[in-house]
């Protein structure tokens, strides 16, 4: 899904989403370019891709501890030290020399530019460095993880607006169908072959279907503000959307298989990997905590009284030296770094088995639910060309006097509840197929 999501980008930045796409008064979006728009605009990617950025600049720190840290430092300093003064020999010179040691104010002014150089850190800082590269392949498979959820979150989205909309279409006609019944009713009342409570029936039946359609209507608002949230536009933009549900058989019953690549493919996997790496190596660097560590210093500048004397080489002073630290007692902190270490590398590998327990089971409950949602459309497919079959000879004889009001509700009803079912059962399809592509690890759409 990375290569795919990076191509799709790096199109759409070069160039350009389509002005269909993007153009809030008439926005006309397949699938794919839902997808891809969500991706390239919401917070949670974004906020990924951030967390990336910040950990290359914490690598670019970490390295920096092992260059040399080089400063350029200059001071002007006035003062009057009176240690002369406090000697205890000098009551015994004499008053004239006395006098003449009394000490006056002075100015100081120096610069010199100053290094420091790490020369053997027990391998702490080439252990941080890794630490922190390790993090960084992590940020890559957190960014990886907000692209699928995002990816399957949008293709929900889509397919609930999707469902919406035909469901409204199918409340609205089931309506209509009513009223035409209401109608032919009346005309029978009227020319006396139909009782006054056929009459009653078809128009209570028809002032029932009101509520369905507020609801339909209500669905296909809050489906749409669902898709817009994840495009990144207003709320109440308009939609039109192009495409179907999904309707493919699924090609890979085995079991087993499918759970090997849900474990090698999916990114929180690959990111709770990266944690024990990463738990492992801050075990090392706790390892190396307090232990023996040399380092350079030195510096070059000049010191003197008077101003322009900061120009003479004859008052250059230097300084260059080797620090050697080697610690003898802590207060035992670097065998506590070693025991949290431990506790976090051991924590790290219970997530991940327990994560990869988790994608076993959602590929196995993902794999029963498109089986059942395939199951419960080819059902509701049957049921459908029944329902209608059963409604059209209930019209024909209520024509002719052999059916009542009530058996034509009836059959409405049942052609109704059939056509829900079906759409029902292809959304659910459609869904339950993008839930076990996510689970693979793969794209949620095709």
């Amino acid at each position: 899904m990375r290569v795919f999501l990076a191509v799709s980008l790096a199109v759409s930045v070069l160039c350009g989403f389509p002005s269909h796409v993007l153009a809030a008064e008439d926005a006309s979006l397949t699938l794919d370019e839902a997808v891809r728009l969500a991706v390239a605009r919401h917070q949670d990617v974004a906020k990924a891709r951030a967390s990336a950025d910040a950990l290359q600049g914490k690598i670019r720190e970490v390295r920096a501890q092992a260059m040399p840290d080089i400063k350029l430092e200059s001071n002007v300093t006035r003062w009057r030290d009176p240690s002369l003064l406090n000697a205890s020999g000098l009551d015994k010179f004499p008053p004239d020399l006395r006098e003449a040691l009394i000490p006056s104010a002075v100015n100081l002014f120096d610069y010199a530019v100053t290094i420091k150089q790490p020369l053997f850190t027990q391998g702490k800082v080439r252990t941080a460095l890794r630490l922190a590269s390790i993090e960084a392949e992590g940020a890559v498979s957190e960014i990886d993880r907000a692209e699928q959820d995002v990816a399957l979150a949008t293709t929900k989205a889509f397919y609930g607006l999707l469902w919406a909309s035909r469901y409204r279409a199918l409340v609205a006609e089931t309506q209509e169908q009513k009223k035409l019944h209401a109608a032919m009713a009346r005309t029978r009342f009227q020319n006396g072959v139909a009782t006054e409570v056929d009459v009653l029936r078809s128009e209570v039946a028809v002032a029932n279907g009101a509520p369905d359609l507020v609801r339909a209507d209500n669905a296909i608002r809050q489906a749409r503000a669902e898709l817009n949230y994840y495009l990144g536009r207003p709320l109440d933009s308009a939609i039109r959307l192009i495409g179907d549900f999904q309707q493919k058989t699924w090609e890979q019953p085995d079991q087993e298989q499918l759970q090997r690549d849900g474990l090698r493919r999916r990114p929180e996997i690959e990111r709770l990997r990266i944690a024990e790496r990463s738990a492992g190596t801050q075990l090392s660097l706790a390892n190396a905590e307090n232990r023996m560590r040399l380092d350079f210093s030195g510096s070059y500048g000049l010191m003197a009284r008077l101003p322009q004397n900061l120009v003479n080489r004859e008052f250059t002073r230097w300084t260059a030296g080797v620090n050697f630290t080697f610690p003898l007692f802590d207060g035992f902190k670097r065998s506590g770094l070693v025991i949290q270490a431990l506790a976090n590398q051991r924590a790290a590998r219970l997530d991940r088995e327990k994560f990869e327990q988790q994608v076993r089971l959602s590929i196995q409950q993902g794999y029963d639910d498109l089986q059942a949602a395939a199951e419960s459309i080819a059902a509701a497919t049957a049921t459908v060309g029944e329902a209608e079959r059963v409604l059209s000879m209930m019209q024909n004889n209520y024509k002719y006097g052999a059916a009542t009001t009530l058996d034509i509700v009836d059959a409405e009803t049942a052609v109704s509840v059939a056509r829900t079912n079906l759409l029902r059962g292809l959304y659910d399809y459609s869904v339950s197929r993008a839930n076990l592509r996510w689970s693979l690890g793969q794209t949620p759409w095709e």
